[in-house]
């Protein structure tokens, strides 16, 4: 089980009884059993909740003898997962309703195991869905996600994690789904003989036009300004809550599922929740859309800034893109069989859609203007790296540092740093000395190359000159035969060593022309002692 690496089991085969969603491997549920020896309690139960096969993730509860709890493998990158970790240990912290951590023997919030993170987390009891048939349910739910955001406020991640965040991604967001309506209608032309094709391409202009149009009006709106307030003054979207993970309980709304969360405009979160249930209900209820903002707007209020942002996206064809964007994965299946009864509901509810946001639009003077002046728009620049930290994913200190809660009738404050207890190495830190310059010798290499033994080849063809140099070079080629390379060391002696006498003749000749020289310089010839007699006579 050490070398076990956690990836999706999605692609497995399976009894046909077997569902994909109440099932791990064996040797995944062998490797909670070892993550659950780190923590100091005895288990006696333990029963799968739910699992995600296409992404590698799972929960179980299980029953200890210090109650009921929950362990949970993230399936997500550990970096990534350490962000979510500190943004629900900081936030059960400050006493908000999450579920709060169970430390190992050691300390930790978290156990890496199979190159994922696990937690253990408290089980709430009694936790129940809130009614989804009526307005009463609904508003109680967007008032536990309003309070969720606004309790999310002020969330710096730890030193080690990989930040998410969406806040300025909200243009591109929009661009990559007017691309992918653009696909949907060359599909549809390309199968034409297909049974949804010619439905798909009499209503995709017309979700193309509405997506361009919304995007021009988006491209106006407030949204620059707004995100330059920075990620922790907005705090965090869940990007997936729902019914199911938001839930009531002992004093309220308990926000469950916290593994995904992210830097975002909060409203993102309740533009989900109201355009998903208005698809269930199959119209556009204002009455529902209305209750369901107020409920929100009481928990965390709104402005019209925000409120412009909100009308905006709910007006974008999410839901058309959402239901058909399946058919770049199987076109011809999806065409035939899925999705003609999928255009003919989104269909039913268009008409509905916008009477109820044409009416909406009018509400946005009910609410109070933002104060996005100038002054407090500069953008907020973290002091540590945003990309992942090399080294250790542990936390200096397995308790986070947590701010003073923000009142309702206060701003909330300009984001701090966390304190550590023990600051990181890599942070910079005002009372460490200027770093001492090392001084290369002054004679260093000017370029390091890699030389590769060369062919053996005469030296007379090659006209190489013999001397010291030749002599070092090939006794380093001599050393660095390795074994087992099949050749000899006592091939490159007799080389080696004729070459070696060479230098050495010639030096001898050379010396030999030398003194010859110097004796005919040194006593003249005796011709010419002889001319030099006879003109002195």
């Amino acid at each position: 089980m050490e070398n076990y690496l956690i990836v999706p089991w999605a692609e497995q085969i399976l009894s046909p009884e077997i569902v994909h969603e109440q099932y791990v491997p064996p040797e995944l549920e062998m490797l909670a059993r070892q993550v659950m020896e780190h923590y100091d309690m005895q288990v006696s139960d333990m029963v799968l909740i739910t699992s995600k096969p296409d992404k590698g993730g799972a929960i179980w509860k299980i029953s200890t003898d210090k109650g009921n709890r929950s362990i949970k493998v993230l399936h997500r990158r550990p970096q990534r997962s350490l962000f979510s970790v500190g943004a629900q240990e900081y936030m059960s912290g400050l006493g908000y309703r999450v579920p709060s951590f169970i430390p190992t023997r050691d300390g930790s919030l978290y156990v890496e195991a199979g190159g994922k993170l696990w937690i253990v987390t408290e089980w709430i009891e009694p936790l129940l869905p809130v009614s989804k048939i009526d307005l009463e349910g609904a508003a109680e739910l967007c008032f536990g996600l309003g309070e969720f955001h606004k309790n999310s406020k002020g969330y710096i991640p730890p030193y080690g994690s990989e930040k998410s965040s969406r806040i300025y991604g909200w243009a591109k967001y929009y661009d990559k789904i007017i691309a992918k309506i653009g696909w949907f209608r060359d599909i549809a032309q390309a199968y034409p003989d297909t049974a949804a094709s010619s439905s798909l391409l009499a209503v995709v202009d017309e979700f193309d036009r509405q997506a361009k149009e919304i995007f021009e009006r988006f491209k106006a709106s407030p949204y620059t300004k707004m995100i330059a307030k920075g990620e922790p003054h907005w705090g965090l979207a869940h990007q997936d809550f729902g019914w199911s993970n938001g839930q009531m309980g002992p004093g309220g709304i308990w926000v469950i599922d916290l593994d995904g969360v992210s830097y975002d405009l909060p409203i993102r979160d309740l533009r989900k929740l109201i355009t998903s249930t208005m698809d269930d209900m199959g119209v556009w209820d204002l009455t529902w859309i209305r209750g369901m903002i107020d409920a929100y707007h009481q928990a965390n209020p709104i402005d019209q800034e925000t409120f412009e942002i909100l009308w905006l996206d709910m007006a974008f064809p999410n839901e058309f893109y959402k239901h058909v964007k399946e058919i770049v994965f199987d076109p011809i299946l999806f065409l035939q069989t899925e999705l003609e009864p999928i255009l003919q509901r989104v269909m039913a509810t268009e008409t509905s859609k916008w009477q109820a946001l044409t009416e909406l639009e009018m509400d946005k003077a009910k609410y109070p203007a933002g104060d996005y002046t100038t002054e407090e728009i500069t953008p907020y620049v973290f002091d540590r790296p945003a990309s992942v930290i090399p080294g250790d994913l542990r936390l200096p200190e397995p308790v986070f540092h947590m701010p003073a809660p923000v009142p309702a009738e206060m701003a909330p404050p300009e984001p701090q740093l966390p304190a550590y207890t023990e600051a990181p190495a890599l942070i910079p830190q005002p009372d460490i000395p200027a770093p001492v310059l090392v001084q290369l010798p002054a004679k260093a290499p000017k370029k390091l190359t890699l030389r590769l033994p060369k062919r053996r080849t005469s030296s007379k063809a090659k006209g190489i000159k013999k001397s010291g140099k030749l002599r070092k070079k090939k006794q380093k080629r001599l050393i660095k035969l390795k074994p087992g390379s099949g050749l000899k060391r006592r091939g490159y002696k007799k080389p080696a060593a004729k070459k070696l006498t060479r230098p050495l003749l010639k030096l001898k000749k050379k010396r030999t022309k030398r003194i010859q020289r110097l004796r005919k310089t040194a006593a003249p010839s005796k011709k010419k002692q002889l001319k030099s007699r006879q003109k002195i006579a």
